[in-house]
């Protein structure tokens, strides 16, 4: 939809930064599939599946809410994004690589059991970490550092002790829903407008640290939006690319501890194109060095 703040746009501009800094030639690039109907269904609730499918248009823009619009490839698009953490769950699982990162749109971590919002559809990281427990792992944790609460990660895995949910975000803000909840393997860290580097950085290790120690994960997914940056204008958070560089080495050490290094990202927010771009460079960086 012309003017939206989730636009093709994002991708184009992390793939023409990564070929121009030589980054992708560290990274294997993968096609993927699109996550198939059992997968949707192990998170989603059917009912709401099936009126996403019958809401989708043929033509022109339907609106889901306020901020989320749905059209004829939408829901293509978020399947195929879905698939993607799925493959790389899976890739990561079998030993074909320690790190994998999906640069998908679009994002999932507003996306609840039913309920579409915030861009999103379905919720790939959430659907990513019970294909990690399918497979037969115990223990998995989910890593948010969007600026925006991952609501529907918390939402769906609130009764899922076997994941671990750490989400950061500034409050009060968007999506004002789950940032309370209060459960073992639920870490929500608000963070007021304002919030630097220095703060950021403190809270991170306050909370995630411990939280990561006491739950041992043996894999680590990462909802990575880098809409905290100071340039992002959807936000009021002041990161910048060492910050995202800083948080990527600290969830390797984490995955390392315990994971055996075994980190899947994921693309959620991040709407300045430029500094989108170059926040993901770091953060491939640092998955490239793994």
């Amino acid at each position: 939809m012309p003017g939206h703040a989730e636009r093709p746009d994002r991708l184009r501009a992390i793939a023409s930064y990564l070929t121009a800094s030589g980054l992708l030639g560290e990274f294997s690039e993968r096609e993927t599939t699109p996550v198939d109907d059992v997968r949707l269904s192990s998170i989603h609730d059917a009912g709401y599946l099936k009126s996403l499918e019958a809401l989708a248009p043929e033509v022109g823009i339907v609106a889901v809410d306020p901020d989320t619009a749905l059209g004829p490839a939408s829901l293509t698009a978020a399947g195929l994004a879905t698939g993607a953490v799925v493959d790389a769950v899976t890739a990561v699982l079998a030993g074909e690589a320690k790190t994998a990162f999906c640069a998908v749109r679009p994002p999932g971590h507003h996306a609840e059991h039913d309920a579409a919002m915030g861009f999103c559809f379905y919720n790939s990281i959430a659907i990513g970490a019970d294909a990690a427990l399918a497979a037969g792992l115990k223990r998995v944790a989910i890593l948010d550092f969007d600026v925006h609460h991952g609501n529907g990660t918390v939402e769906i895995m609130q009764d899922r002790p076997e994941v671990l949910v750490c989400s950061s975000f500034q409050h009060p803000y968007y999506p004002h829903r789950y940032f309370d909840l209060e459960r073992p393997h639920i870490v929500n860290t608000p963070l007021p407008a304002g919030t630097g580097s220095a703060a950021f950085r403190e809270a991170i290790e306050r909370d995630w640290l411990p939280a990561l120690e006491a739950h041992q994960p043996e894999l680590v997914l990462v909802s990575a939006g880098f809409d905290a940056h100071q340039d992002d204008p959807l936000a009021g958070l002041k990161l910048t690319e060492d910050d995202f560089r800083w948080i990527t080495t600290l969830i390797l050490e984490a995955a390392a501890a315990s994971a055996e290094g075994r980190v899947v990202s994921a693309l959620e927010g991040g709407y300045d194109l430029n500094a989108l771009a170059r926040s993901v460079g770091v953060h491939l960086e640092v998955l490239a060095g793994a």
